[in-house]
């Protein structure tokens, strides 16, 4: 109890006082306490300033332009580990911290990423917190990244690529697949263009990516007469680039492409057929080319190089002619 009493009223002093003084207050208040015994209760009931703060932070992550998608992950994520701590943000501590990950991981048999996507949730909220005052120092400081097993993801062979245009039943297909694997957009990108967004001219078009943000992406000419082909076809008024095969002909969503390709691959016998595996094929290839990384990174939308990097799997077989390039 004296514990939180003496945390309490640094908390209180947070505002008016720097980190060498507020030491200096917590030695002088252990020291008047030493010899007292606090029996007076003391309210811990902070559910509704957890509330406030978690709403303050995810106001401040909206600004900064992060999805709402994101954002309902953040609430989620934070939301759990604050009920199953039961303590308001300024008494939670490390080993609170610590034993609640455990438990989570155990109970959900959760893997390291998942777990280290908690952790940066976390440490994400907590250091808010610290920088706008409302704690002395984020528990989470102490609790370090989770080291996670880095698997060379696939990428599909340009056999695989062929296939598929090949066994394509219908012209809209045919297009998608061409628009995923020459642009390198994010399905949800796609599914959000209009007919409008396209410029065939340029063979370019503007996506909205994460965060709100616009970017222009790029197009070869194989995608741009089966687009066009396409869309000669259609008999309808919606403004989709894509819709579905049948009346009224609604915009496509991403869960029927994620559907439709996965059908497909699995007609053809192809290994884990989905939308983002064009995105990180295109990576991979213009990596091989030669692409500046700089350049993938626009290209991808990408804020973190790191990000782009991780997409990128360069073949070894490129690694060793780069070798007797540059080195001898």
């Amino acid at each position: 109890m004296k514990t939180k009493l003496i945390t309490e009223i640094e908390h209180r002093m947070l505002k008016h006082l720097d980190n060498a003084q507020l030491k200096e207050l917590r030695f002088v208040l252990e020291q008047l306490f030493a010899d007292i015994e606090v029996s007076q209760s003391v309210n811990n009931d902070s559910t509704a300033t957890n509330l406030e703060l978690l709403s303050a932070f995810l106001s401040a992550k909206r600004i900064e332009g992060c999805s709402e998608k994101s954002l309902h992950y953040y609430e989620r994520t934070i939301t759990a580990a604050l009920d199953s701590i039961s303590k308001g943000v300024q008494h939670i501590t490390t080993d609170n911290l610590r034993s609640y990950f455990a438990e989570y991981q155990s109970q959900k048999k959760a893997c390291k990423v998942t777990m280290d996507n908690i952790r940066r949730i976390m440490s994400s909220f907590f250091s808010w917190l610290e920088d706008e005052d409302y704690i002395i120092k984020s528990p989470v400081r102490r609790i370090h990244k989770v080291k996670t097993s880095k698997t060379v993801k696939d990428t599909y062979t340009d056999e695989n690529l062929e296939l598929m245009r090949d066994n394509c039943t219908e012209l809209r297909d045919l297009a998608m697949i061409d628009m995923l694997a020459s642009t390198g957009m994010r399905v949800g990108e796609m599914v959000l263009l209009n007919r409008e967004d396209i410029d065939f001219s340029e063979r370019e078009c503007v996506v909205l990516g994460k965060g709100d943000k616009e970017r222009m992406v790029y197009f070869d000419a194989r995608t741009k007469i089966h687009l066009q082909n396409y869309l000669d076809s259609r008999t309808d008024d919606n403004p989709a680039l894509f819709v579905t095969l049948k009346a009224p002909h609604n915009r496509l969503k991403i869960g029927s492409i994620e559907l439709r390709l996965r059908e497909l691959g699995k007609k053809l016998g192809i290994n884990k057929v989905h939308p983002h595996k064009f995105r990180r094929t295109l990576a991979t290839m213009a990596i091989d080319k030669g692409m500046p990384i700089e350049q993938l990174q626009r290209l991808l939308g990408h804020q973190r190089i790191d990000t782009t990097l991780q997409y990128a799997m360069v073949k070894q077989s490129n690694v060793k002619l780069a070798h007797r390039k540059y080195i001898g």
